[in-house]
Parts: C-alpha cells; sequence; structure tokens
C-alpha cells in the first residue's frame, strides 16, 4: 500500500489542492490519497476558522467523483488540537509497518518544521512530499533538510535522505494562482468564484452563504 496524506485547513479546498493532489498521486502512484481537513489547527486561531464539518463537507463534494481520492475526520476524533505527529502515528498503526506513507506539505511549511510537536520523530513515520510555492527556493529547502536535520541530497536536490531511512521528495507542481484566501474574499464581496474551485463545492458555498 502506497498511501498519500495532504493536511491542510481546506478553507475552502480548490483546484490548486486538488491539481497538486492529483500530480504527486501519479508521480508517486500511490494507491490512495486521503484530504484530512484539521480540526483544531495549532497554528490558526480557532475562531477564525469555518466550522469542521462544513470544511469537511466540501472536501468530500470536491473528490467524490475520484476514485482513488477520500476524506478522512480522525482529526475531529480527538478532542485536542490537530498536531500532525498524532495523526501520523494513527496511520501508521492503522496502516502497518510495511506500508509507504506520504505525507504532503507546502514548502513554506517544511521551512517551519523545526515549530512542530515533536518534528524529529515525524521521520521515523512516514516520507516526506514537499511541494514548491511561490516566493521560496529549493536552496531554503535544502538547507533546513541537510544543515538542520542531516538528510543527504540526491538526485539533483530532488531527493533528500533522512537518518531514519525515510525519503523527503521535492516536487514542483503546477502553480495555480488560487488560494483560499482569494476565495474567502470574492465571496465576502458577491464576486464569481467560477473555475477556482470544483462547482459542486462552489454550489455549497453560494447555498450555504459561507464567507460572506
Amino acid at each position: 500500500m502506497r498511501l498519500g496524506l495532504f493536511g491542510g485547513t481546506f478553507n475552502p479546498i480548490h483546484l490548486g489542492h486538488l491539481r497538486a493532489a492529483e500530480e504527486v498521486r501519479e508521480s508517486l502512484q500511490l494507491d490512495r490519497l486521503l484530504f484530512i481537513p484539521a480540526a483544531r489547527p495549532p497554528h490558526k486561531n480557532a475562531t477564525a476558522v469555518t466550522p469542521f464539518a462544513v470544511r469537511l463537507e466540501m472536501v468530500r463534494l470536491a473528490v467524490a467523483d475520484h476514485e482513488q481520492f477520500e476524506v478522512s475526520d480522525i482529526e475531529n476524533q480527538r478532542p485536542d488540537k490537530s498536531y500532525s505527529i498524532d495523526t501520523l502515528r494513527w496511520f501508521r498503526q492503522e496502516s502497518g509497518p510495511a506500508a509507504d506513507i506520504f505525507f504532503i506539505v507546502g514548502l513554506d511549511a517544511m521551512l517551519e518544521i523545526e515549530t512542530w510537536r515533536e518534528y524529529q520523530n515525524l521521520f521515523h513515520l512516514c516520507h516526506f512530499v514537499v511541494l514548491d510555492r511561490p516566493g521560496y527556493a529549493l536552496d531554503d529547502l535544502h538547507q533546513i533538510l541537510c544543515q538542520k536535520l542531516h538528510c543527504r541530497a540526491e538526485n539533483d536536490g530532488q531527493l533528500f535522505c533522512h537518518p531514519s531511512g525515510r525519503q523527503i521528495y521535492f516536487r514542483a507542481i503546477t502553480r495555480l494562482d488560487i488560494s483560499s484566501t482569494q476565495i474567502r474574499r470574492l465571496a465576502a464581496q458577491g464576486r464569481s468564484l467560477r473555475y477556482l474551485l470544483p462547482e459542486a463545492v462552489r454550489r455549497y458555498i453560494l447555498t450555504y452563504k459561507l464567507y460572506c
């Protein structure tokens, strides 16, 4: 089993998220890719985040027509904050030691990995897939992985090997200039959301007057 885990606030999920997930799924030949909405993100103000049930439903609508995309509510099953270390431990236990688990994060998030709870232990549980982000360079990733986490760079800096034996893959994905912040702002202004997110999600936002 090759399992991808894609966490995020998804407030709301949009075509940029979906295209990135599809490119990772295809390039790493994943059997399944799970979207995991954060229930109580530790780095965000809880009162500023749309309720979990609403974000979960939007993700479900977004992935409904993809056979290998699924959504998990695992982070809402815990009463505490949504720490990645707890989520990864749960999936490792459920999947067994033989499964290859790939945790998908943005380059901006990876550069802050030292602020994550038990970040040193994350690399013992899974491989990482790091997606490029506008305004960030591969040299930044090389610095934190090689100098601070003692990884070995291979394949012209596109692949890094952690001392644990896990691997960190860098992926330059198709950049769609779409953000959840932008979508929320457009919705608040009563402007069109067409072609920024799946049609089912757009209709859901309009039906329930989200972000207005």
